[in-house]
């Protein structure tokens, strides 16, 4: 991750976020993932700008992530009036995460593989 005025992904961050997509994971949560897995916490703020992506991305990507029970979330209180800024943190480190997300990519293609061997046993009388 290289830094500017605030941290962006890099070119090997954006590569892993391309193969992350290509194994089905949607892009924006794969972008959440590679930056706030380089930053002890961070706000949504600093993910959209260093993420290059739109508030509502962020925001569904963090739900995600803390549904996964990758992520946690705490409230900072700002002086005065106003919401808490929400502070994210991950909750494991990046290659627990990619085992955990490989374990599942592996139960679908089992999954995809007995559906297989069901449609060809299925279908060998057909013509």
């Amino acid at each position: 991750m290289k830094r500017r005025r605030s941290f962006v992904l890099d070119e090997k961050d954006e590569r892993a976020v391309e193969l992350f997509a290509d194994l089905g994971m949607p892009k924006n949560l794969a972008k959440t993932l590679m930056f706030i897995s380089q930053v002890d916490e961070c706000r949504s703020a600093e993910v959209e700008q260093g993420a290059d992506l739109r508030q509502p991305e962020v925001s569904v990507a963090m739900q995600e992530l803390r549904r996964r029970g990758w992520a946690k979330k705490r409230d900072l209180k700002k002086e005065g009036k106003g919401r808490p800024v929400h502070i994210y943190k991950l909750t494991k480190r990046l290659p627990e995460i990619l085992n955990s997300f490989e374990k599942d990519k592996m139960k679908q293609v089992e999954n995809i593989r007995k559906d297989l061997t069901n449609l060809q046993s299925m279908i060998k009388d057909y013509k």
